[in-house]
């Protein structure tokens, strides 16, 4: 694709991120989304940024490196995360988001922007002429993925991802169910359904046996442990899901003032709460297993299902043997990549990939040095990660406190967290004002 700038190939949340990064900083740059000419597996619309698989962005707590990285993109003047205070909803300690609010602020913002240029139609080859960043995400399309392959020289790794269930409000039995957050954090939240021993060892024998959707023409299946469909963790053990994401603690049940065995938790997918999310249900049982099983849980015997939860591909390259801590190709400094297709895991993981390959593309233009983000931080710690990680094979990565680099200062102690997550903020912070741009485009 001619033109000058740069290149950002993918309107996700990385691809997003990385444009106005770029933009920010005066430089023309051509973002280029697929959408809606050719769709994906699991996206339903052509809006930029759209959220396909939780509404939630993780704990916005400091005791919790998921927090650590929102407040990091914070002070690095991060568009998604704007947005996302912009369209938060009510989840604990959690931030969640209205989806289609969420993806409409994002795409106002982009659209308007008068240094980018947004284009829609699908990239098969990668130019080789100007930065570009690659930000298309895990479901690469496979024209795409193949130049890829081609350009790098390495097989594309894959794994699993699923997506939970999403059920209406009005068709739940409120009189089985109650609205409350674990200990009390964040009022109420979630919308819980309790249940009894029996209730439990029921669902848990239905859930086991039930059918799975087949895969057609992936014979194999390699589940990021993070989106373990809910059928696949139960298989572990009999008491793996009341020990998981049907784990009762902080939770009375109000009808018999006691803590139940287990209990599954709703969580609202919009202001109005008519719409809920079956919080660690990814799933690929059938669509009609799915009805048989799920409304076992008590409350949603009758429960509509407005979505169901689905299987697709996700699609990433072997970074340590690609990527440099800056995102940039180790064989080609002007191509970067960004998002899930690098091996972040997670939203807020995959903008924060975005936020760096902006930044360094912008800087290539400007005749700048690429930054290497400080490894004592989230998002550098990140980069490092999954630019010299040693596992083999690479496995995707979410932020959390394991990838931190060490310091004398700071012991890696659960109960220093929060001295961690100061420390890492002080470094974002004075890393921060380094980074500056030409044109600070208000939000």
């Amino acid at each position: 694709m001619k033109g000058s700038g740069v290149l950002v190939v993918g309107g996700g949340l990385a691809g997003s991120e990385a444009a106005w990064q770029v933009a920010r900083r005066g430089i023309p740059v051509t973002l280029v989304e697929m959408r809606p000419h050719v769709m994906t597996p699991a996206h339903k619309t052509s809006g930029l940024a759209e959220l396909v698989c939780s509404n939630s962005l993780g704990s916005d707590g400091f005791r919790n490196a998921s927090g650590i990285l929102k407040e990091e993109l914070r002070i690095y003047s991060s568009l998604i995360m704007r947005c996302a205070e912009a369209a938060r909803l009510p989840a604990g300690l959690a931030l969640a988001v209205d989806r289609d609010r969420f993806s409409r602020l994002i795409s106002s913002y982009v659209e308007r922007s008068p240094n980018i240029r947004l284009v829609r139609e699908e990239v098969t080859d990668i130019p080789l002429n100007r930065p570009c960043i690659i930000a298309s995400g895990p479901l690469t399309s496979p024209g795409l993925a193949e130049s890829i392959a081609e350009l790098t020289g390495e097989d594309n790794l894959y794994f699993y991802d699923a997506v939970s269930p999403i059920v209406t409000l009005e068709s739940l039995d409120m009189s089985k169910v109650f609205w409350g957050s674990r200990y009390g954090r964040g009022g109420d939240d979630y919308l819980n359904c309790p249940m009894t021993e029996d209730e439990y060892n029921r669902f848990y024998d239905a859930l086991v046996a039930a059918k799975t959707a087949p895969l057609h023409e992936f014979e194999d299946m390699k589940v990021f442990e993070a989106c373990m469909p809910v059928e696949t963790m139960a298989k572990r053990g009999r008491e793996s899901l009341a020990y998981g994401p049907l784990r009762p603690v902080g939770l009375t049940d109000p009808r018999t003032g006691k803590r139940p065995y287990a209990v599954v938790q709703l969580r609202p997918e919009n202001i109005s709460r008519s719409l809920l999310n079956l919080v660690g249900f990814q799933t690929r049982l059938t669509w009609d297993e799915q009805r048989r099983v799920f409304r076992m849980i008590p409350g949603l015997e009758k429960a509509e299902f407005v979505r169901y939860g689905v299987m697709h591909r996700n699609t990433f390259v072997n970074s340590p043997a690609i990527l440099l801590p800056t995102l940039q190709c180790r064989n080609d400094p002007g191509l970067l990549f960004a998002g899930q297709i690098t091996g972040v895991e997670g939203y807020l993981e995959s903008t924060a990939s975005g936020l760096v390959a902006g930044i360094n593309a912008a800087r290539l233009i400007l005749g700048l040095p690429p930054l290497a983000f400080p490894r004592e931080t989230v998002t550098g710690s990140l980069c490092h990660y999954i630019s010299a990680s040693q596992s083999q094979p690479f496995q995707p990565m979410n932020a959390n406190f394991g990838i931190l680099q060490k310091s004398d200062t700071v012991r890696r102690k659960k109960a220093d967290r929060l001295k961690i997550a100061a420390f890492s903020l002080k470094i974002a912070h004075d890393f921060g004002k380094t980074l500056g741009s030409r044109l600070d485009q208000q939000l």
